[in-house]
């Protein structure tokens, strides 16, 4: 194995651009990032490899190439967003919009159950909606350099949280990664666990903190933070 190659499981700090149809539609290179707002900042972005993480045909790309390098690839839409697929073009009854204050028409992009969705038509008590990801069917381009491998236990653990829970939750790292919070993230740690121990050789373990305890915890860190920022002459002797 050349370890001064990118191998599948190595965690990898990347820069790209994604091009459809020879437009941007994704990056965090900060020129490109401006042209699709000028008010964006560009993010750091840190993988593990071979994960899907990111779009398969680009998670595969990455196997093999050099840190540092800038390379290309053009990819079919089996390995990009995948094939448009007519089930996914649904009717729903106008009176779902309505009830959530929404007024829809062709054109219009929204989340709807935690699913993007654009609207085709609306007739009468109808609304002809798509579920297809907006790039489905298309062929995709990326430009990417690797700008480094990520080496730090803290920043690969941090990485998997954000991919994986889509937050960060409050944790240390011992012989585990130790998540402290209430039960209800029990599930998350039962779900991923197992991909924690092959990535980074630690399973999660869950610290539960009850939320009454946290409560007073947070009471007691508002009285310190008010009795330290009392001026000393106004303090009890």
């Amino acid at each position: 194995m050349d370890q001064d190659k990118i191998n599948k499981n190595d965690f990898i700090e990347i820069k790209y651009t994604g091009y459809a149809n020879n437009e941007i539609f994704d990056s965090n290179i900060e020129e490109d990032l401006k042209k699709l707002n000028p008010n964006s900042k560009p993010y750091k972005t840190i993988i593990a490899v071979g994960q899907e993480m990111i779009v398969k045909g680009l998670d595969n790309a990455f196997i093999g190439k050099e840190v540092g390098k800038e390379y290309s690839i053009k990819l079919p839409s089996k390995e990009a967003f995948g094939e448009r697929k007519r089930d996914l073009i649904k009717t729903i009854p106008l009176r779902a919009f309505t009830e959530k204050k929404v007024n829809p028409y062709p054109g219009l992009v929204l989340t709807l159950d935690d699913l993007l969705v654009k609207i085709i038509a609306v007739s009468g008590g109808r609304v002809i909606t798509d579920f297809n990801n907006p790039l489905a069917g298309k062929e995709i381009s990326y430009k990417f350099t690797v700008i480094r491998k990520v080496t730090e236990e803290k920043e690969k653990v941090e990485a998997l949280f954000l991919v994986l829970f889509k937050f960060t939750p409050q944790y240390e790292i011992k012989e585990n990664v130790i998540i402290k919070g209430p039960k209800a993230l029990e599930v998350f740690v039962k779900v991923y666990s197992d991909k924690f121990k092959e990535l980074l050789g630690k399973s999660l373990v869950l610290e539960e903190i009850k939320l009454k305890e946290k409560k007073e915890d947070k009471e007691k860190e508002h009285e310190n933070h008010i009795s330290n920022t009392i001026p000393p002459k106004l303090k009890s002797p």
